[in-house]
């Protein structure tokens, strides 16, 4: 029969701490009047720590518990001390145990001869092997640090390494006289992270060692040499968090082979602000050395990079934006002084105002600045500033046969104010007001088979007048025609140019929704102006007739969906058409695409342009991952870029293996094939730790 006893009624030294000791076993019997012993299925519980063992003797005199195994005690923050035989004291401060094993956090596990426990604070290890791969037998783990002595400082959660040997598979690979690491309930710690190895054709094989240095509990900087043949580059990155936001400044400063004499580099500042309430300030402020540098060090293959700052208010039926951006370009033929804007400022406000009957009155306010650092007449130098505003009515009724009617008007007031451009007036004035009516009317059947089709014509009629004035549009040169738009009073992206004329937008949308959980649609539309319209071929928007466009989209079992846009003449001829295909299949991930364009001299495209695009992932099992990314243009038929990433993990170690090419070369740079191999130790903070894969043994 089991005995409960109430330890502090027999241990002064329990009665005086913090918690009460309790004692459970088969049998408990005391011998003479100073020694308490409990054998059989022994359990002892102490402020949240729990320690099991075969037999307890408690000596009063000594004030000391000493336990026969197999001894096993687990903590309250889930650590584990496992051992054949100790001596402790009954508030656990202090401690010997032999033939014992710790374990960290459910993942890292240090086996030694014999274990100290020293002020409730130290644990003292001798002739220890610390690994978090699973331990099989006889047979080596994949990695292990075997030491002659291991201390783990419970306070500062850092464990320090003296003499030490790191082994794969039972062999040393390198020998460290002292070293320290933090253990893995510890997130944020002074110390090297995973390395990685990256090796290009054109700055060779390199490593990467990352050092992380916290500053504070809100701050810290990441410090990470790049040593290659072809460079010596050191990279930065620093963090830190406010009760409004986070920051975080990016940068690094490289002497390589690729430009010899010069120092390269780059720096971004990104940050998000809450600075008021429903008010946030949003910036990404980047600037780089030459050219070439982001792409020759893998940050990004943009053509040009955008510093700005942006500050935005969001109410319910309050919009406020204002935001200043700067451009900075990174072709070849641009040199950031002809043709192309480099300093752009945007305002927007728009208030909503409910009159209730589904009706709603709007007022906005937008403004542009567009400027130019050439100091050349015409589009190289041109610099232009409007400023508008705008006073909109919607409404919408449904008529008792289920005719939805809505109603639009609007009136929009633009000023411009345009210099270094003798093809213009300086000052201009844009009054253009808006009408619109849109009829709807959807019908819906159901199957016998339980599924539900949804056909919804529509018809608008709009009409809008922009005067006889011709003003440059900066902001709205490259409109798309989709469903998206189809019943739009404006298509264009921006507000320096408004569409003109008498318009009847027709289109119509067939929906299925099947009981086996699949969707589909389709959409069917035309424009037919009165006049004709000034619009880019591929737009498929000019003339007095648009194209037709046709989209549809299914949406299939498991996250499986196909969708293509297509616009096309009357002849048949394509403007543009994109097919893509999205898959989310039990171990499968696929994203690809394919688009074509046609030529278009209005856009700077003086040949049709087609290109596929697919990035797939695979989970082969537990431990393995593939995946592999490529685009190919189809009309130069070569490769644009592409790339594979192999990945391998269990519950102790992660390693990504990567090769990516990139095919596109220009005077500053050239085609570049990159590999990259980082290996992770789980178990410590300063590596990945985290769960993986259970290890099994086998028989």
């Amino acid at each position: 029969m089991r005995l409960l006893l109430a330890l502090f009624l027999l241990l002064p030294t329990l009665a005086s701490a913090q918690g009460v000791a309790t004692l459970v076993a088969d049998r408990v019997f005391i011998e003479g009047e100073e020694r308490l012993i409990a054998e059989g299925n022994v359990e002892v519980f102490y402020d949240g720590t729990r320690l099991t063992a075969t037999r307890v003797i408690y000596d009063q005199p000594t004030d000391r518990l000493t336990l026969t195994g197999p001894v096993l005690i687990t903590g309250p923050d889930g650590t584990i001390l496992a051992a054949e035989s100790g001596v402790i004291e009954p508030t656990l401060s202090n401690a010997l145990l032999r033939g014992a094993r710790l374990v960290l956090d459910r993942q890292l596990q240090l086996s030694a001869n014999r274990i100290d426990r020293v002020d409730g604070r130290y644990t003292q290890l001798y002739k220890t092997s610390a690994t978090s791969c699973a331990v099989c037998g006889d047979r080596q783990p994949l990695w292990s640090i075997r030491a002659e002595r291991v201390i783990h400082d419970e306070a500062e959660r850092q464990i320090y390494f003296d003499n030490a040997q790191f082994l794969i598979r039972g062999v040393p690979v390198f020998w460290i006289p002292r070293m320290r690491l933090p253990d893995p309930t510890l997130e944020r710690s002074r110390g090297f992270l995973a390395p990685e190895i990256r090796s290009t054709n054109q700055l060779g094989t390199g490593l990467k060692l990352p050092y992380f240095i916290p500053l504070g509990p809100s701050r810290d900087i990441t410090l990470t040499p790049y040593l290659a043949p072809g460079t010596r580059t050191l990279e930065f990155r620093y963090r830190q968090a406010f009760r409004s936001g986070d920051l975080t400044i990016t940068g690094s400063g490289s002497s390589d082979d690729i430009r010899p004499g010069d120092l390269r580099g780059y720096v971004e500042a990104q940050g998000v602000f809450q600075i008021a309430p429903k008010t946030e300030l949003v910036f990404d402020i980047i600037t780089v050395s030459d050219n070439g540098y982001l792409l020759d060090y893998g940050v990004t293959g943009a053509d040009r990079i955008e510093s700005f700052v942006e500050l935005t208010r969001v109410e319910r039926f309050l919009f406020a934006s204002g935001s200043l951006s700067n451009l900075e370009y990174l072709r070849d033929d641009d040199d950031g002084d002809a043709d192309e804007p480099n300093l752009i400022g945007d305002l927007a406000l728009l208030q909503r105002l409910p009159l209730g009957f589904g009706s709603e009155l709007r007022a906005e306010i937008t403004g542009r600045t567009v400027y130019r650092s050439s100091d050349e007449d015409g589009i190289a130098g041109r610099d232009i500033a409007r400023l508008g505003g705008a006073i909109q009515y919607h409404g919408r009724r449904i008529l008792r046969s289920g005719l939805s009617v809505e109603g639009d008007a609007a009136l929009y007031a633009d000023g411009f104010r345009i210099t270094q451009d003798d093809a213009v007036e300086e000052d201009a004035l844009r009054l253009t007001p808006v009408a619109a009516v849109t009829l709807r009317y959807p019908l819906m059947r159901t199957r016998p088979s339980g599924a539900t089709e949804i056909l919804e014509p529509a018809l608008q009629l709009a009409w809008s007048d922009t005067g006889d004035e011709d003003l440059p549009n900066e902001d709205g040169t490259r409109p798309e025609f989709d469903e998206a738009n189809l019943f739009s009073l404006d298509r264009l992206p921006g507000g320096d140019a408004r569409e003109d004329g008498l318009r009847l937008n027709l289109g119509v949308t067939w929906t299925r929704y099947d009981p086996a959980g699949w969707s589909s649609t389709l959409t069917f539309g035309r424009i037919y102006r009165a006049e004709e319209a000034d619009f880019s071929r591929t737009s498929g928007l000019g003339g007095q007739r648009s194209d037709w466009l046709i989209s549809g989209q299914v949406d299939l079992f498991d996250g499986l969906r196909l969708a293509n846009r297509t616009l096309v003449d009357d002849e048949g001829e394509l403007s543009s058409s994109e097919t893509r295909l999205d898959a989310e299949i039990g171990a499968w991930g696929l994203s690809a695409s394919q688009i074509w364009l046609a030529a278009d001299p209005a856009v700077d495209r003086d040949d049709p342009a087609s290109e596929w695009a697919v990035d797939a992932d695979y989970r082969i099992s537990e431990r393995w991952d593939v995946s592999a990314n490529a685009r190919y243009d189809l009309r130069a038929d070569e490769p644009v870029e592409a790339g594979v990433k192999v990945g391998w993990r269990n519950e102790c170690v992660e390693v990504d293996l990567s090769v990516s090419r990139r095919y596109t070369s220009s005077d500053t740079v050239d085609p570049t094939t990159d590999f990259d191999i980082s290996v992770g130790l789980r178990g410590f903070s300063a590596g990945r730790s985290g769960s993986g894969p259970a290890g099994r043994c086998r028989n």
